[in-house]
Order: C-alpha cells, then structure tokens, then sequence
C-alpha cells in the first residue's frame, strides 16, 4: 500500500456499525470517527442511537457532541475535520474507523466536493419569480437548452436542483456539467477500506427498526422527554437540520398538535425505514465495498477479520 490505511464501517440505520466498531477496537488500537450528520449534536442522544457513555468511554470517539442543535454542519466541515483526524489518528500508530450512514459524507470524503460557486440570494430570488411565472417544467426545458447533460439526469420537478444548475449557469456563463467535468477527484492521503453491514433480509432489518423505535419512545426519560426539552429551550425549530433528523420531526410534529402519538410511531417508523433504503442504494453504487451480512450473529467478527486481513 501506498498509503496507511483508514477503515469505513457503513451500512444503513441499525444495522450494528457501532458494535463492529467497538468489536474491532478490542482487538486493534483503534480511534472512531463518527460519519454520522446526527451523533454531532449535543442533547440529541436518545433519538440518534448514539454510543452509550461507557461505550464512548472505552474508544476515543470524534466528531460527536461538538455543536449545538441551532447550529449546521456541512459536508465541506466534515471532510476538513475527517482529513485532520484520521492524520492524527494515524500519527499515534492507531486504526481510524470511520463510521456511519451519513452517506453523502463518505461520498464527499472519497470525492472531493466540487468548487462551483456559492448561492447567489439575488439570483435565487429571479429564478423564483421565473418558477413563479413560467412554472418548474419550462425552467427544466430551458435547462435542457443550456445543460443538456444535466437536466437529463434530473427529474422535471426537481426544482431545487433545477434551480442552482441553472444559477450556476447565469453566474459562470457554462452549465455545471462541463465545469464539474473540470474538477477530477483527489486523492485521499490514506487507503479507505469500505466495507458495508448490509442486510440479507430487508424486512428483518425493518423489523430492528421498528423495535428501536419503540425503546426509544418507551424508554424513561425517551426520545419524547428530550424533544420536550429541546422545545423548551425556544430558539429551535423544524426549519433547522437538527430538528429535521429522523424521529425529532416527527415528535416536533406532534407536539405541534399536526399528528397523533399513533402517527407519530407510524411516521417515524417509515421515515427510518425510507432513510436505510437510502442509504442502501447509495452503497449499492459503492462497487470497491466489501459486504458483510448485518444479520449474520458474527458480523461483527467477520469485519474484525477483514481488517486483520488487511492489516498483517
């Protein structure tokens, strides 16, 4: 290898990256960073299924509880601070497993993010009015004209994308297709092995969901007492993308009187479900993964034997 070796450990919700985690940093010295757009937020712990306090006590973990729920974490600040840690990790003769289901933040990882340039409100706003006016199917025809490869990889309704390619086009002068064209990925100053906890059963991983589900709304204090107490701080709100996570929505929802107590189980349960179909579309299109069966009672072992493989 040409480069010290970093691990992934992904899969989708419940799946059980944390247990293989903490199996593999039994046996191999070993430091987590959490890929995970939820885990970041202080006060959010019940909902977000992050690591116990003697779970976070027996690994260093990074990247969890470093910002408060008003705030946002993009995928550029994680990729930084992603770079930076597995450096450090490495410079202490440690493995760094990186793991999560965030998946647009391995992607950026492995990627690179584009340089295209930033939102430009006045220009959003025209673009609007011309939605406003005209409708989002003739902004997409237009696009069509202009960015051709573009628009045939997006949906006719989908105005937000439709909206910044055509932004990108009036503030540069060149559709987004050629300039991303332009912008090869880099390389990563370390190898990433990706290996991915998969189900071999979907509607047994359905069914994990659902139990976590209600553990967490059962649980005392649950998922319901820390939404109450986010609620009570009175600067949060579901416009944020912390309030947005998974589980909170829905019991903001609630609270907001919008849907019931049976609902609200229904919906969170489905949007949980939605989000690990997600995510495993997303690593389908991962070829280099490596799959371990989540459901499988040693799967945690099997990865700790793939890392062993790779690592003498």
């Amino acid at each position: 290898m040409n480069h010290p070796l970093a691990a992934a450990i992904m899969g989708p919700t419940a799946s059980g990256k944390t247990a293989a985690a903490l199996e593999i940093a039994r046996h191999i010295p070993s430091e987590i960073i959490s890929v995970d757009s939820a885990l970041v937020y202080r006060g959010m712990d019940i909902g977000t299924a992050k690591p116990t306090q003697d779970e976070l006590a027996a690994v260093p973990h990074h990247l969890i509880d470093i910002l408060d729920p008003k705030d946002a974490y993009s995928v550029r600040q994680f990729r930084d601070d992603a770079l930076r840690l597995v450096a450090e990790i490495q410079s202490r003769g440690r493995l760094p497993l990186l793991v999560g289901g965030t998946m647009l933040y391995f992607k950026g990882l492995r990627d690179g993010l584009d340089d295209l340039p930033q939102a430009d409100p006045a220009l959003r706003a025209q673009i609007d009015m011309e939605i406003a006016r005209h409708g989002i199917l003739a902004l997409h025809a237009r696009l069509g004209e202009l960015d051709p490869v573009t628009a045939d990889r997006l949906k006719p309704t989908d105005t937000q994308r439709i909206q910044r390619a055509m932004e990108i086009i009036l503030l540069t002068g060149q559709p987004m297709s050629a300039l991303l064209a332009q912008s090869p990925p880099p390389e990563l100053p370390f190898t990433l092995l990706p290996i991915a906890l998969e189900p071999s059963d979907r509607s047994v991983l359905h069914a994990r969901i659902a139990e976590r589900f209600d553990k967490m709304l059962a649980a005392s204090p649950g998922l319901l007492d820390e939404v109450l107490g986010l609620r009570a701080r009175g600067d949060l709100h579901l416009g944020l993308p912390s309030i947005r996570c998974v589980g909170y929505r829905q019991a903001w929802e609630y609270f907001d009187g919008q849907i019931t107590r049976d609902e609200l189980r229904e919906k969170g349960i489905a949007a949980t479900r939605q989000l690990a179909k997600r995510q495993l579309t997303w690593l389908r299109g991962m070829t280099d993964r490596i799959t371990v069966d989540c459901l499988a009672p040693d799967a945690a072992a099997r990865v700790l034997h793939i890392i062993r493989q790779r690592t003498g």
